[in-house]
């Protein structure tokens, strides 16, 4: 229900922004600034850990914490050589499992660094587009 919500306030804001669109720059900044507000609700548990989450850490939803890569790796190598039942397959970890996983887990990683970003960089982001703002209706007043 959260989901339908949000999208249904992305595809009027985006429907909205698009009938006054001003210039691409604006448009691009106010994608950032609504992805960054979205982030704001959708990772809201992710976003305390910003401070950690670096590339070389992420966050795993599921427990609410932080875990770090290369000792996720090595737990990923060891379910694999022990044959531990990977409860996601119905099966024991495989090495292709364990590889599929942390590829996985890489990639969340350098989101979860991108996420906080985004939202640290928010403040600037409407600074800007404030300015821009400003700039394009100077300049179409003249």
């Amino acid at each position: 229900m959260k989901r339908i919500v949000c999208a249904a306030i992305a595809v009027a804001l985006v429907s909205a922004t698009r009938l006054h669109a001003q210039s691409p720059a604006v448009d691009e900044l106010r994608g950032k600034i609504f992805d960054g507000h979205m982030l704001e609700k959708t990772f809201v548990n992710g976003l305390r850990f910003c401070k950690e989450l670096d590339g070389k850490n992420f966050y795993f939803e599921p427990r609410n914490r932080v875990l770090n890569l290369e000792e996720y790796h090595r737990s990923l190598e060891n379910l694999a050589r022990e044959k531990v039942f990977n409860p996601a397959t119905h099966r024991p970890w495989s090495e292709v499992d364990a590889a599929a996983r942390w590829e996985q887990v890489e990639k969340e990683a350098i989101t979860d660094k991108a996420n906080c970003d985004l939202v640290a960089s928010l403040p600037d982001l409407e600074k800007q587009l404030d300015e821009l703002v400003k700039k394009t209706a100077a300049s179409k007043k003249e």
